[in-house]
């Protein structure tokens, strides 16, 4: 699978629902995560943090609501969308449940294919490229169907890796990013390449960005990273 796929942590207790809702996601094309409580869910978080989180209420150990809100309440994982799963379905429960942070609240029992939408749904927001949308920024215009880019009207060739790139400064622009995300994001987690690698991509984007003139549009932020704008 390609590296820079969405990632989805399942953080269920039941193993059958766990499986079911791992096939779906993989069949969709999403790299899956499994967690069966909430203390593991935790240590996934901080190890290969994911896209999008679906996420059991009720948990051995650290209760899904306790998830949701150190999800929520810290800068680095903040964006993260989590979707609550809970057999409660009193209002007051799904206002509970979307106060402590939960982006989408789904009751038990839900159809699978709904939940695949919702997944989708959420990704269009934090992840556009993935979901083969078309982003835009200053004359930059990255489609995530065709896989074409242009800039100023001009058609530019871009390598696979300088197109993951681009896609990721594209979905965030003006966030800097680290040497060690972009490695993270573009490569994956599982396969070693140095951080001077990124580096020598990203001379290769800034290349073919000013392929027809123009200034150049990524920002080194020295002894951080790298920002598009």
């Amino acid at each position: 699978m390609p590296p820079n796929q969405p990632t989805v942590l399942i953080v269920e207790d039941e193993h059958a629902q766990r499986e079911i809702l791992a096939y779906n996601l993989k069949a969709e094309g999403y790299r899956v995560i499994n967690a069966a409580d909430g203390d593991e869910a935790l240590l996934y978080l901080d190890e290969q943090p994911p896209d999008v989180v679906v996420l059991d209420w009720m948990l051995p150990g650290v209760s899904g609501i306790e998830i949701c809100r150190r999800i929520k309440m810290r800068n680095q994982s903040s964006n993260i969308s989590v979707i609550m799963l809970s057999a409660r379905c009193e209002e007051s429960d799904r206002i509970h449940g979307l106060e402590t942070g939960a982006d989408d609240y789904v009751i038990k029992p839900y159809s699978v294919n709904e939940l695949m939408v919702r997944v989708r749904n959420q990704l269009r927001r934090t992840r556009p490229a993935a979901t083969g949308q078309r982003l835009e920024f200053d004359g930059i215009v990255l489609d995530g169907e065709t896989h074409r880019v242009t800039r100023n009207g001009q058609e530019l060739r871009l390598g696979p890796i300088e197109f993951r790139i681009l896609s990721t400064f594209l979905e965030k622009p003006r966030r800097v990013w680290t040497r060690e995300q972009l490695l993270d994001r573009v490569w994956g987690r599982n396969i070693y390449v140095d951080t001077r690698t990124v580096d020598v991509h990203i001379g290769r984007l800034r290349k073919a960005l000013r392929k027809h003139g123009g200034k150049d549009p990524v920002r080194t932020v020295r002894g951080t990273g790298y920002a598009l704008g």
